[in-house]
């Protein structure tokens, strides 16, 4: 049975989003208290598999577990899976709006209805908590007074919450995208795949993204996303962070791939795995035929090499 690390306590939204996926039902299922350190379990191997949040439509990147992938941690991708987020505001039972004067939750999720509380708890005290589960749990529990929190139904159902205003999200389309990951290995090529690494740059001068633009450009690839995020090493200094369209088995991206290699100071491979969505893959498909044409046309003309000679006379 498989071991799989998540943000809990139980009751968050990736383990929500974990238990949609048919195939992990029977892992067993191993809660840590921050993302980071699911991360740094998966690597260790203490679990087999680690599932974070990466980024949310409505506040971007979730920057603790973009940044423990990129510069902390070396793990890969196996999939990435997309769930609607609908958050609710959960108090003990019999407590009224006009009662809350305190609201526990994880940060990005509080960021995820700013607006709602403006609007309507505009003097409530805002607490953190590590995650949506625990602020649920820690106000079922007495732990904060006359407060409420900010998290998923089953929370609510888990520890004891009512429910007094649902879906109080600023955007109907939240939405979170998090990725699975391993130690090691890469799945297989599905058809609809996406493939993400990390482009370190020589220094800050005109032009450096445009030319790691231009190879993906030159290959007809799809960015599907594109951040740039400091190194940590000073001002300035600036990675950026590209998701594409296919996988490293794809002539085109591992050409690609190849020439990032040689021409930048550090290229970080953070994996090939299924895209999320049920959209085609027919731009990936098509520039895989148009390499192969390409490549048939080139191979053809290196045929003709060292063939028949001109006269000299």
């Amino acid at each position: 049975m498989s071991r799989i690390a998540f943000l809990g306590p139980p009751g968050t939204f990736t383990e929500e989003a974990l238990l949609t996926q048919p195939d992990l039902a029977d892992a067993e299922l191993v809660e840590l208290r921050s993302m980071p350190e699911v991360l740094s379990a998966t690597q260790a191997g203490e679990v087999d598999l680690g599932f974070v949040a990466l980024e949310n439509s409505i506040e971007g990147t979730v920057n603790v577990s973009l940044d423990s992938l990129v510069f902390e941690h070396d793990v890969l991708i196996q999939r990435e899976v997309v769930l609607g987020i609908r958050l609710n505001l959960m108090a003990p039972s019999g407590m009224r709006l006009a009662d809350i004067r305190r609201v526990v939750s994880f940060d990005p999720a509080t960021a995820q209805c700013r607006e709602w509380l403006g609007a309507n708890l505009p003097h409530a005290e805002l607490v953190a908590a590590n995650s949506t589960a625990e602020a649920a749990q820690v106000v079922g529990e007495g732990g904060v007074s006359e407060a409420a929190a900010v998290g998923n139904a089953l929370a609510a159902k888990l520890y004891g919450l009512e429910i007094v205003a649902a879906d109080i999200e600023d955007h109907p389309e939240n939405s979170t995208r998090f990725v699975l990951v391993a130690a090691d290995g890469i799945p297989a090529p599905t058809g609809h795949d996406k493939t993400s690494v990390v482009c370190f740059q020589a220094a800050d001068r005109p032009g450096s993204l445009h030319a790691i633009l231009g190879q993906f450009t030159a290959r007809d690839i799809n960015l599907t996303k594109i951040e740039s995020r400091p190194t940590k090493k000073g001002l300035g200094d600036y990675c950026f962070i590209i998701d594409l369209d296919g996988h490293v088995d794809d002539e085109p991206v591992a050409d690609c791939l190849r020439d990032l290699h040689v021409a930048l100071p550090g290229l970080k491979f953070l994996g090939s795995y299924p895209a999320a969505g049920a959209h085609g893959p027919t731009r990936r498909r098509d520039a895989e035929q148009a390499w192969r044409q390409a490549d048939e046309w080139i191979a053809s003309l290196r045929h003709k090499t060292g063939g028949r000679k001109m006269d000299g006379g």
